[in-house]
């Protein structure tokens, strides 16, 4: 059986890097190449492996059409404008799209929904084994506990994140709204800045800190009087999420169309 052919389309970043060294190193995938936007220095680089530096035989393009026409699947964690034009071509060549992009509105992932008719579609804002146990986990815990425990989630990140909270803390929270069975949209409190007046009964509390070269730490807390419960899941090197990312493409390539996440591919239950 042949290698599965895997592309990266933004593989000059820090996650584009870890990507690329995740494919090159895991058996039964091969690289099919990268990209970056038009005015990026790498273009017309040669890309190397991250760590060991051993040079391929491609250089980095701005062609990511061309990419997913080449590929068998194509890993996505650029922005958000961007992944939506690369969920057309996705479905266009009928290229599986493994989607880690965060920042992402309704209407950017309908067009993920739309190639999801045509393609496998992986769309997740954590790719780590660990943190998708923490999901799972989190919503559990919320629907064991009720509205005497408030829930507060903590996240910190790198000092170039552009995007907070994090697009995995807003997934906690989604699993812990569900667990209660309420609208998250409803009940989440994002911003305390000044005189707030006494927290919310049932509300779902964010707080973000940013510095250094954190890779991703983050912690649910379920409070009440007297006791606390907290889950938590720290990153060492964003290289589990790039190993988490090329697991769901392998995956995914033998998958029929369909929009799935990484429940799906670890084969965690959903409820």
């Amino acid at each position: 059986m042949s290698d599965v052919k895997i592309g990266v389309v933004g593989c000059g970043g820090r996650m584009g890097q870890a990507l690329v060294g995740a494919i090159l190193d895991r058996e039964g995938a091969t690289l099919s190449g990268g990209t970056e936007h038009h005015e990026s220095p790498h273009i017309g680089q040669m890309i190397r492996h991250p760590l060991t530096a051993l040079e391929t035989e491609m250089v980095v393009s701005d062609d990511a059409e061309a990419l997913f026409k080449t590929s068998d699947v194509v890993i996505d964690f650029t922005c958000p404008t961007a992944t939506v034009l690369h969920a057309t071509y996705a479905a266009k060549y009928g290229t599986v799209h493994i989607a880690g992009t965060t920042g992402m509105t309704p209407d950017d992932e309908q067009a993920l929904h739309k190639a999801a008719q045509s393609v496998a579609v992986v769309y997740a804002s954590n790719f780590s084994l660990g943190v998708n146990l923490l999901f799972y986990l989190t919503r559990k815990a919320a629907s064991m506990l009720d509205e005497d425990f408030d829930i507060e989630i903590l996240e910190m990140h790198h000092r170039h994140k552009v995007d907070a909270p994090s697009g995995t803390a807003l997934s906690l929270g989604k699993e812990a709204a569900a667990g209660r069975s309420v609208d998250l949209e409803k009940v989440a409190d994002r911003v305390r800045d000044g005189i707030t007046g006494e927290r919310t009964r049932g509300d779902i509390g964010f707080a973000v800190l940013r510095g250094g070269n954190v890779a991703g730490e983050h912690t649910v807390s379920f409070t009440a009087d007297d006791e606390r419960i907290e889950l938590s899941h720290k990153a060492g090197d964003r290289t589990i999420f790039a190993r988490g990312a090329v697991k769901a493409a392998l995956w995914a390539a033998n998958q029929g169309a369909g929009l799935y996440d990484m429940f799906d591919v670890l084969g965690l239950p959903k409820d």
